[in-house]
C-alpha cells in the first residue's frame, strides 16, 4: 500500500523513524550518520533494548521536506548494517 505523505503530512515537518535492530553500540551513530546524508542537522537518538538485550530500538526524529524526503530516509535507514524493520 503507498502512502501519499503529501496530503497527510504538511511540510517541512519533524517526523519520527524508529530503527529496530541487532543489539550494537554503534547502531545511534549509525542511525544518525544516515540521516545526516539526508537532512544534515543535530539530533539525538533515543534507545530501548528488547527484553531479551539481542535488539535495539533508535528513535530519532527528523525535519522532512517531503514524501520523496521520507522515501529516500527509510531506505537509507534500512541499508544500515544490523537493521531488521524501519517504521
Amino acid at each position: 500500500m503507498k502512502v501519499n505523505f503529501d496530503e497527510l503530512v504538511e511540510f517541512p515537518s519533524v517526523f519520527p523513524f524508529k530503527v529496530m535492530g541487532l543489539a550494537d553500540p554503534k547502531l545511534p551513530e549509525r542511525v544518525v550518520s544516515a540521516v545526516q546524508k539526508h537532512a544534515p542537522g543535530d539530533y539525538t537518538t533515543t534507545v530501548r533494548p528488547s527484553s531479551k538485550g539481542n535488539y535495539h530500538a533508535v528513535s530519532i526524529r527528523v525535519t522532512v521536506t517531503s514524501q520523496t524526503h521520507i522515501e529516500a530516509l527509510y531506505r537509507a535507514l534500512g541499508e544500515i548494517e544490523g537493521v531488521k524493520h524501519v517504521l
